[in-house]
């Protein structure tokens, strides 16, 4: 890569003291920082986008060679032309979320297990139970098992946790010949870099042969385009009557129709969703009066640390780009995520 300038656009609110590290990395770096709106100006000149919304038509920014997003997943984003284009790198924010996501599986399943929302209902009522001790008998964590849908970034620090409680991890894994985890990446000391912590791996197509041995299980797979539900009837059918699905991936990776149904019956014992095929969840979605289900926002991936922590990635990111080394985290068209 020659010594010529990079021009380098911000299409992000990271703070003065952020954007000021990530001019220091070199002074080859022009950085400019354009929030909340990017000028039409910019473009031509731009050859590494950071964004969270704004995107370019490839007209506009002929000589634009690499954006870096904010989020992980590409689903939002997958349809533009500037994300098609095949000479633009496109890279996420994978593994920036997974201390926090993995934090958030971690307390709905504590949740459920101690029964916090019905603890919390009394409490609004000023109730004290009869027999609070046999009312609220809790299942520890400990001695049970964990199915993770998707050992990405999120599934391995989750995993980390999980095993540290004394639970036993089983997972689905894309390729099971290659258990590591080095194309993303990492916090230091967190995940599991070499996917040694499940008790065994399962293809994504053998879920309905995990689930059966699983009291706890989380999906955290990406959203592939067209592709089915995973979380199917037939997977819901052979999950265990009292297990717990949290779903912090995509709402379309699981049946919703289905999983209402398996909910209301009561053949599996509950659903913490932070996502939703339609967002905001209508007001007229059964699951709003569902008692064993807890339901939050989308934000399971928000930490107050969370610009301070993708700066991290880009910052590592663009010394990558300077001395021309593969990028992190790299959207791969041909798998779609």
């Amino acid at each position: 890569m020659s010594q010529q300038p990079i021009r380098v656009v911000v299409a992000m609110d990271f703070s003065d003291e952020i954007m000021a590290k990530l001019r220091g990395i070199s002074p080859r770096l022009h950085i400019e920082r354009h929030f909340p709106n990017v000028p039409d100006t910019v473009w031509p000149e731009t050859e590494v986008l950071y964004t969270v919304r704004h995107f370019p038509e490839p007209a506009q920014a002929p000589r634009l060679r690499w954006v870096q997003t904010h989020f992980a997943g590409v689903d939002s984003i997958i349809k533009l032309p500037i994300v098609k284009a095949e000479d633009v790198e496109i890279t996420t924010g994978s593994g920036i979320h997974a201390v926090q996501m993995a934090e958030y599986c971690l307390s709905m399943m504590l949740a459920f297990a101690y029964r916090i929302p019905d603890l919390l209902k009394l409490q609004a009522k000023a109730e004290w139970p009869k027999g609070p001790q046999e009312v609220f008998m809790p299942y520890q964590l400990r001695g049970q098992t964990l199915g993770i849908a998707g050992y990405g970034s999120i599934g391995r620090e989750l995993a980390r946790m999980a095993a540290a409680l004394g639970m036993t991890v089983l997972a689905t894994k894309r390729n099971l010949k290659d258990t590591t985890d080095h194309e993303g990446y990492t916090e230091p000391g967190t995940g599991d870099p070499e996917g040694s912590i499940p008790a065994r791996l399962y293809p994504p197509e053998a879920l309905a042969s995990m689930v059966p041995l699983c009291d706890w299980l989380v999906v955290t797979t990406p959203l592939v385009e067209g592709a089915p539900p995973i979380v199917d009837e037939n997977v819901l059918k052979a999950m265990k009557k009292t297990a717990v699905i949290v779903n912090v991936a995509r709402g379309a990776v699981i049946d919703e129709g289905a999983m209402i149904t398996a909910l209301s019956s009561k053949k599996i014992g509950g659903a913490a969703l932070d996502v939703f095929k339609e967002e905001p969840l209508p007001s007229t979605s059964p699951l709003w009066n569902l008692d064993n289900v807890i339901i939050t926002p989308h934000i399971s991936g928000s930490s107050a640390r969370l610009h301070e922590k993708a700066a991290g990635l880009f910052a590592e990111n663009l010394q990558r780009y300077l001395e021309n080394k593969p990028l992190l985290n790299r959207f791969n068209r041909k798998r779609g995520y």
